[in-house]
């Protein structure tokens, strides 16, 4: 029986969109035992997943390693891996923001010091803006940029707000707004189009939309 590989992003996101998995008719049991196991598989329902960093879901994906799996917007815009998107799932909600100290002001006429893992993002977002930018790569604990004078502004995701709110910072403007993206490695859609077609159908009509 052909089977279908799915790259899971570790952690609460995986766990519900796994359940997703389950309702569309690809179960697998012996992914919810307590193990430290990364690989399950379900030869009668035709399935193999595999728990991987949120962050290399796309990588798994776009190389073939896996055929189908589950990667957060931002991870798709900043990295750009090659591949379909095929399905927004509506979960793991959050924003794309630029965030400052409470009191900062912006001065156009001067250098904007932005700190963030997410430079494609950010280049992008300022080149639109036409902003001479000095971007700052940081991969931990951003937020303390702008408090310890490092960068005048950070982009980051905003779920709450809380952290910001915690460390004397505010959202100043919102990006774009993320969530969970079913995504396709471009030579699997090909050769496995039915079985695909039949998850995100699956899928599909599960999504929760905004009322």
């Amino acid at each position: 029986m052909e089977m279908i590989n799915v790259a899971l992003p570790k952690g609460r996101l995986g766990e519900k969109v796994y359940d997703m998995f389950e309702k569309s008719g690809f179960p697998c049991p012996s992914i919810k035992e307590p193990n430290r196991k990364l690989i399950f598989e379900n030869e009668a329902a035709g399935v193999r997943y595999f728990w991987v960093k949120p962050s290399d879901v796309a990588i798994y994906v776009e190389r073939g390693a896996a055929d189908i799996g589950v990667a957060g917007k931002d991870i798709l815009l900043e990295y750009e891996p090659d591949v379909y998107e095929l399905l927004d799932l509506n979960l793991g909600k959050c924003r794309m923001a630029v965030a400052a100290k409470k009191d900062f002001r912006d001065d156009p006429n001067s250098t904007l010091r932005v700190a963030t893992k997410f430079t494609n993002i950010a280049s992008r977002y300022y080149a639109e803006k036409c902003r001479d930018i000095d971007i700052i790569k940081l991969n931990g604990s951003i937020e303390i940029a702008p408090i310890l004078g490092l960068s005048d502004v950070i982009v980051d995701i905003v779920e709450t707000g809380k952290t910001l709110l915690e460390n004397d910072l505010e959202p100043k403007e919102t990006i774009l707004p993320i969530s969970a993206r079913l995504i396709a490695n471009k030579s699997s859609y090909k050769f496995k189009n039915e079985l695909i077609e039949r998850v995100r159908l699956g899928l599909k009509e599960q999504v929760k939309t905004d009322d």
